[in-house]
C-alpha cells in the first residue's frame, strides 16, 4: 500500500540534504511512496514578529535562501520529471561545492546540469507563483503541523523534525515514518551522537 507523506526542505540545511537524499534514492529504488517536497523558508523563521515576511519583501531582501526555494518550486510544479535530478543537484551545489544558491547564475547552473532550460525556470520564477506558493505551503506547514525546521517528516496530522545523519539511505526514512505511527511519543533524542 502506498505510504504517504511529505517532507520539508531549505537547501541550505545539511540535515534536510540528509533526509532529502534518503527520500530520492528510496523512490529510485522503487519505494511504494507518494511524497510531496514542502518548501519551508529558514529565513522567514528567523523574521522578528512584527516585520513583514520574506515574501512580501524585495527580492535583495528576503535572504539568502528564498530564491532557490522558488526555483525548486517551479522545477517540482512545471518540470516534474526533472525535480528529483534538480533537487539533489540543489543540495549538491550548495554541499558539496560551497555554491553560493541565493544567486541566479548558479541556479541556471544546476537546472542546466539536469538537463533542464534554464531559461524556461527562470520565466516561471519571475511569474510570481512560485513566490506565493511559497508563502502559502511554508504558513501551511507553520499553522497546521507547527513545522520550525527542516526536515520535517509529515504522516497526515503528525509532523516530527529528524535529523539523520547519514545520506542516501531510504531504511532511515522508513523508521522516521514507523516511528510516526507511534502516537504515545512526542520526543527522542540522543543527548549525543558517537562518530
Amino acid at each position: 500500500m502506498t505510504q504517504q507523506f511529505a517532507v520539508s526542505f531549505d537547501y541550505r540545511c545539511p540535515f534536510a540534504r540528509n533526509g532529502h537524499e534518503a527520500v530520492v534514492a528510496g523512490l529510485r529504488a522503487g519505494r511504494d511512496w507518494d511524497v510531496r517536497f514542502l518548501p519551508f523558508s529558514l529565513d522567514q523563521v528567523h523574521v522578528e514578529e512584527g516585520e513583514p515576511p520574506v515574501w512580501d519583501r524585495e527580492p535583495h531582501e528576503r535572504g539568502t535562501g528564498v530564491l532557490a526555494l522558488c526555483w525548486g518550486i517551479a522545477v517540482r510544479d512545471s518540470f516534474p520529471d526533472h525535480f528529483l535530478d534538480w533537487h539533489i543537484a540543489a543540495f549538491a551545489a550548495r554541499h558539496d561545492e560551497g555554491a553560493k544558491i541565493g544567486k541566479e547564475d548558479v541556479l541556471r547552473e544546476i537546472a542546466t546540469s539536469v538537463g533542464l532550460d534554464a531559461d524556461a525556470v527562470a520565466a516561471e520564477v519571475a511569474s510570481g507563483r512560485p513566490l506565493k506558493i511559497l508563502a502559502d505551503e511554508h504558513t501551511e506547514a507553520d499553522r497546521r503541523w507547527k513545522v520550525f525546521g527542516v526536515p520535517t517528516f509529515i504522516v497526515g496530522e503528525r509532523a516530527a523534525f529528524v535529523r539523520v545523519m547519514d545520506r542516501n539511505n531510504p531504511t532511515d526514512v522508513d523508521r522516521v515514518l514507523d516511528l510516526l505511527e507511534w502516537t504515545d511519543l512526542n520526543e527522542f533524542k540522543h543527548t549525543s551522537v558517537p562518530r
